[in-house]
């Protein structure tokens, strides 16, 4: 049995959503697909996290585990087991791809992140998942997912500007460099209006040929 794991949102974190218009008494859970580096290169990211809350005082450099966000999206708790069986077939018929990082970026004023370097593979295995699921994540009209075709790992974000003046100011001028093999990634999820996430399941990539009947294509 997965035991819930202390993992905030990334930066792409999950707006206000209006759950108004939604069926009542039903639990709605908030969900998110990443890929997570190996212990070793999260240790390393984690670092470079940890140098930041103590450099510039923040600590929501702390808050979110090193991952690359692949989509964010709200859904029924009732439709996870659909979802997770469709999300099994799709990673069932991806290959592992090669993630490589070198240095940082940011988004003026507020986020600072590694680089990844290999979006290309990054963004195809998201825009697989959206063609294969997306219908699946898609609570209502006012609560579609959330498909991240920029891949990056967060250091720090949620800065004011004096924390990304100087932050930037050091980082900008730092190197990194990393690489992991994704041969998986996780499915988490957390009720709405809490703040830690736990594993809902570790989907494989295992490149095998997949068949998709006319049934899946339209949900049934």
């Amino acid at each position: 049995m997965n035991q819930p794991v202390a993992i905030k949102s990334s930066a792409h974190k999950i707006k206000s959503r209006d759950l108004s218009n939604t069926m009542v008494g039903y639990k709605i859970n908030e969900y998110q697909l990443v890929l997570s580096p190996g212990e070793a290169l999260r240790s390393k990211i984690q670092l470079a996290k940890q140098h930041f809350a103590d450099s510039y005082h923040s600590s929501n450099a702390l808050y979110s585990k090193p991952h690359i966000g692949l989509v964010n999206f709200v859904q029924y708790q009732m439709m996870e087991s659909k979802l997770l069986s469709r999300l099994q077939t799709t990673a069932m018929g991806l290959a592992p791809i090669k993630v490589e990082m070198k240095d940082y970026g940011s988004f003026p004023a507020h986020t600072i992140y590694v680089n990844i370097t290999s979006k290309l593979q990054v963004q195809h295995l998201v825009k697989t998942i959206r063609s294969d699921a997306q219908r699946l994540m898609k609570l209502n009209e006012e609560n579609k997912p959330y498909f991240i075709l920029e891949p990056y790992i967060t250091i720090a974000r949620k800065l004011d500007a004096q924390q990304f003046e100087k932050g930037w100011l050091e980082y900008s001028n730092l190197h990194f460099t990393g690489r992991f093999i994704a041969d998986a990634m996780l499915l988490l999820k957390r009720p709405v209006g809490e703040t830690k996430y736990e594993i809902v399941q570790r989907l494989e990539f295992k490149n095998m040929p997949v068949t998709t009947t006319q049934g899946d294509l339209f949900g049934i």
